[in-house]
């Protein structure tokens, strides 16, 4: 006998039918791939190209501050909307990292459980029914996620190789414009790691301007960059402030994974209208993690060696594949390398989408990658693999190297 309960599930959810969907989605796909490559290979060990995380723990300058700090009284209460020191520490990150001044720590900063939750939170502050969020594909989907939930529209707009992966802000429709409220951007960008230019951050904010739309940021990945490219955030562009808000993880730039510890900054009414949703979410972040941050905010050195690293591993890994006939570009920022597909296996078998080249590279040569059909046929690679010095690193490309060369691919 079925319960009662099957029926009062949210429609936002999928009503009824909630559990009982048999589609399986990107990541649990991907999970069940590893778990079928290990069965089917015993004695090959899995090359994890689609981890989303770093690979290393943080730093024991910012481990030794949450252990000290996490003793102490003080720290043992509710967060509420976070500590003022670490909105402090936010504002003088940006302006040393990033070159952004005038960041008011009182009212143009909020912590958040993770940046997440933030991109979570902020619809249930703007998003009525019928209205639009504009949303990048490939991407993080929360922001639009839910904005349906709350009976608002998405609009996607295509990250295509001709255009550098952003967005053709002049594609979208005059009746979209009029109808969204935000417009999400993530760079340097995940899955692409493209990463934005300071001209296309101006246009970004005189369309907001001209279309009254709200910009948010996802600046998970602003401090990964190399190779000369300087990081850049929204904010530093003349205006930006007055349009939208720069949502800062330390997950990524400061191995922090897990600890759940990022920054909403930029406009005072959306900072303000954040932080009232969140204090009706959450009760805050525990105050060790976030004093814990301030040390890591105030040794932005922690993620210039840390992008030493992904520099170095992307030099490896873009000349193993292009040694194997892909066309890899090495991005200027993020730790993924997003890679077109092959059209085939000379004199065999043909690949229609990612996901169908991604399978065959878990299922046969237990390499695992993250498959994106959305613009054009890409699989994104991690340089977050498994390895624990350099030469290790020299190890994984070499096996990567010798599990691929006895195919002949076609492209």
């Amino acid at each position: 006998m079925e319960s009662f309960i099957q029926n009062m599930f949210a429609e936002r959810i999928g009503g009824s039918k909630f559990g009982k969907e048999t589609i399986l989605y990107k990541f649990e796909k991907i999970k069940r791939a590893k778990a079928k490559a290990k069965e089917l290979h015993p004695d090959m060990e899995l090359i994890d190209m689609g981890v989303g995380e770093p690979d290393e723990k943080a730093d024991m300058g910012i481990i030794g501050t949450l252990a000290y700090e996490a003793g102490k009284d003080e720290n043992r209460g509710y967060a509420d909307n976070g500590i003022y020191e670490f909105k402090v520490a936010a504002a003088k990150y940006l302006e040393r990292v990033y070159g952004v001044k005038g960041i008011n720590p009182d009212t143009e900063v909020n912590h958040a459980i993770g940046s997440k939750s933030a991109l979570a939170l902020l619809p249930y502050a703007f998003i009525n029914p019928g209205d639009v969020t504009i949303m990048t594909v490939p991407g993080y989907p929360v922001l639009g996620t839910i904005t349906k939930w709350l009976g608002g529209e998405v609009y996607n707009v295509p990250l295509l190789k001709e255009n550098n992966f952003l967005p053709d802000l002049s594609s979208i429709p005059a009746d979209i414009r009029k109808r969204a409220k935000l417009m999400y951007l993530n760079y340097p960008n995940n899955p692409c790691g493209a990463v934005a230019t300071k001209e296309f951050f101006e246009e970004v904010v005189k369309f907001a301007m001209e279309n009254n739309i709200i910009v948010v940021h996802d600046a998970a990945y602003a401090a990964l960059v190399f190779d000369g490219y300087k990081p850049l955030s929204f904010l530093s562009v003349e205006g930006a402030k007055e349009v939208g808000v720069e949502i800062h993880s330390l997950s990524k730039a400061y191995n922090m994974t897990g600890w759940r510890l990022a920054f909403v900054a930029g406009n005072e009414l959306v900072v303000k209208a954040f932080a009232a949703v969140k204090d009706n979410n959450d009760s805050g972040q525990f105050k060790a993690i976030q004093k814990a941050g301030i040390y890591a905010l105030e040794h932005p050195e922690i993620t210039e060696k840390i992008n030493e690293k992904y520099s170095r591993r992307h030099d490896l890994l873009v000349k193993t594949l292009r040694d194997l006939g892909f066309d890899a570009q090495k991005p200027k920022g993020s730790f993924y390398l997003y890679v077109e597909i092959p059209k085939g296996i000379k004199n065999g078998r043909r690949f229609e989408t990612a996901e169908e080249f991604s399978e065959y590279l878990i299922t046969e040569k237990c390499i695992s990658t993250v498959p994106w059909d959305d613009a054009g046929h890409f699989v994104r690679l991690s340089v977050t693999f498994e390895a624990k010095t350099p030469e290790d690193e020299i190890k994984v490309m070499e096996e990567l190297k010798k599990r691929l060369s006895d195919v002949e691919f076609e492209f």
